[in-house]
């Protein structure tokens, strides 16, 4: 893990690889941090450059600056950007899950030309609706993050995984209620505004959508809007996947990146 100094705060990330390998930039769903992403790298690493890093008041990054009020799809473009740059790339391949396909969405629409290529998985160019998101920003800064993990984490996962591994919805629970709360519920107000229905014109970039077909936030239509909005081939459906197929389909997810990249 390696930490790095941008607008006022700490950012955590790892690059790992050969600096002469293509660079890939994996970006993690909203309450989750680049710890998603380690069952994939032992086959991603033979063949790319990786670079993951956890996002504000996530994981080890520091909480968004108690003195700006408000965080845009933009400053979390501009982390990737950095980040990539610090790698030296002045282009990379770029996947996102959930939160994490927002960021490639806001690439794609300001900062395509910086693309080799795009996998957005359990996304969307809307998530939710604003009210639902100002009302869960608000509960978490009542509420706080430890006592809402137990209702938000389960919505992460299909029950197959949760069958599998009885473990993983406490664990998460665990590292979501180490989550800075402020930070996270400024997220929520950002998701609450984004909307890239119509922001994409003439995409280049080659990209490819992923849903789980047992996903409750982002359900297969999410993603088939996506799809559409970008102009993009229909979205390949994981079955018996939730809301994150970095954990519960890993060896499906870096096939399918091997496919577009």
């Amino acid at each position: 893990m390696t930490f790095c100094a941008h607008q006022g705060r700490t950012i955590s990330y790892r690059l790992l690889g050969q600096p002469e390998s293509p660079l890939l930039v994996l970006a993690h769903p909203l309450g989750m941090t680049q710890g998603i992403w380690d069952d994939m790298l032992p086959e991603l690493l033979s063949r790319f450059r990786v670079l993951t890093w956890d996002l504000p008041g996530h994981g080890a990054s520091s909480a968004w600056p108690d003195d700006r009020d408000a965080i845009e799809a933009e400053d979390l473009a501009q982390e990737a950007l950095m980040l990539a740059g610090l790698a030296g790339a002045e282009q990379f391949h770029f996947a996102g899950t959930s939160i994490g396909g927002v960021i490639g969405q806001q690439l794609l629409s300001q900062h395509a030309d910086k693309l080799l290529s795009a996998t957005l998985t359990n996304t969307g160019p809307v998530i939710g609706t604003p009210d639902a998101w100002r009302q869960r920003a608000d509960m978490i800064m009542e509420k706080g993050l430890q006592t809402m993990a137990p209702d938000l984490v389960p919505r992460w996962f299909g029950p197959k995984i949760c069958n599998e591994q009885p473990a993983l919805v406490p664990g998460w629970c665990v590292q979501l209620g180490r989550t800075d709360n402020r930070s996270y519920a400024l997220l929520c107000l950002m998701l609450g505004r984004c909307n890239f229905s119509e922001a994409f014109s003439n995409v280049q970039v080659p990209l490819q959508i992923i849903a789980g077909s047992d996903d409750i936030a982002t359900p297969p239509a999410s993603l088939q809007a996506l799809a559409k909005a970008l102009g993009a081939a229909e979205p390949v459906v994981l079955e018996g996947v939730g809301h994150v197929p970095a954990v519960e389909s890993p060896a499906k997810m870096v096939e399918l990146l091997k496919q577009v990249i």
